[in-house]
């Protein structure tokens, strides 16, 4: 019987690489560059299972002609870059890789945090320019981050380990925004309070950390209103997805000094991040690193592994999202 074909759209860590090739006939796209729309439409065609990451978009357009694809396996937790709706309809299963990157993206929202609060990226570049004259008591002045209030909007497990980071590492006070209602003995676990609305948790805190989902029901969660809402020396942190804040309405509202800072490692358009936005000194901005270490990429090469073997082997996928 001939092995189910693959399609792995960017490369992956070595060792996921491997444990794919000895299960499936599997192509890896070799220029590592994200495949454009007609490309993927071609790759439903000719493959089995179609592997992609949040750099490949998968619109409703793709879907429209015969498709071969019988699971998308995404080499991620976010897919707001799939339209899940027209892979259903095509009878296309999908599945994601939850849990094994919530430590390493609350650990680049802590850094981030950090990095804006401390104006870490301002002195870095200030050294590198050979800009430093030497310390001041007035030098590159900074917020303190001990005692401070974080507001985290979504508190699932990213959002749960930024917070246990947050008031176990820094002593600070927690509150957050979910949709659902949290118990109060797990919420507490964290050192968390769970406030009714967005608006009040915006309002409250001196930093504000998205750990939300994207996608359409998302978009623009972060928008002029709400960043009006805001302690005007406030500051925003995204590692969720780009999509959820309107980067427009963020760069009117560092402009205006509605807000102080935001560090972001997300963007509505990626690779593409606004000009203005890299002009700005209290903007701290890194090219998407939540999940970037070794461990992580790995274990999530692993869990696109076992979900689509289990897939091929007539069982169900452990992380099926439709």
């Amino acid at each position: 019987m001939s092995r189910p074909r693959i399609l792995v759209t960017r490369r992956w860590p070595a060792a996921a690489e491997a444990a794919l090739a000895e299960r499936f006939d599997v192509t890896f796209n070799e220029k590592d560059v994200p495949l454009g729309l007609g490309q993927i439409r071609q790759a439903l065609a000719d493959y089995d299972a179609v592997l992609p990451t949040v750099s490949d978009k998968l619109p409703a357009s793709v879907f429209e002609r015969d498709i071969r694809t019988r699971i998308l396996g995404n080499f991620g937790v976010g897919y707001n870059h799939i339209d899940i709706a027209a892979a259903k309809a095509k009878g296309i299963l999908v599945t994601n890789t939850p849990g094994v990157l919530t430590d390493c993206t609350a650990d680049i929202a802590m850094l981030l945090l950090l990095a804006v609060a401390r104006r870490g990226g301002e002195g870095e570049r200030e050294v590198r320019a050979d800009a430093w004259k030497g310390w001041c008591p007035t030098h590159m002045i900074g917020t303190k981050v001990t005692g401070k209030t974080v507001g985290i909007i979504g508190f699932g497990r990213i959002g749960r380990a930024f917070a246990q980071r947050c008031h176990s590492g820094f002593g600070m006070n927690v509150v957050f925004y979910n949709r659902s209602k949290i118990n109060d003995d797990e919420a507490e676990r964290y050192g968390a309070l769970q406030l009714a609305t967005m608006e009040e948790v915006l309002a409250a805190s001196d930093f504000v950390s998205l750990h939300c989902p994207g996608g359409a029901e998302n978009r623009h969660l972060m928008n002029e209103a709400r960043f009006a809402t805001m302690k005007p020396g406030a500051f925003l942190i995204n590692t969720a997805r780009g999509d959820v804040v309107d980067e427009m309405a963020l760069i009117s509202a560092l402009e205006a000094g509605t807000i102080r800072g935001a560090g972001l490692d997300v963007y509505e358009a990626e690779p593409q991040v606004p000009e203005k936005l890299k002009a700005m000194e209290n903007v701290v901005l890194l090219p998407h690193l939540g999940s970037a270490t070794a461990e992580t990429r790995t274990a999530m090469g692993m869990k696109v592994v076992e979900n689509i073997s289990a897939f091929f082997d007539g069982r169900e996928p452990p992380d099926r999202i439709v």
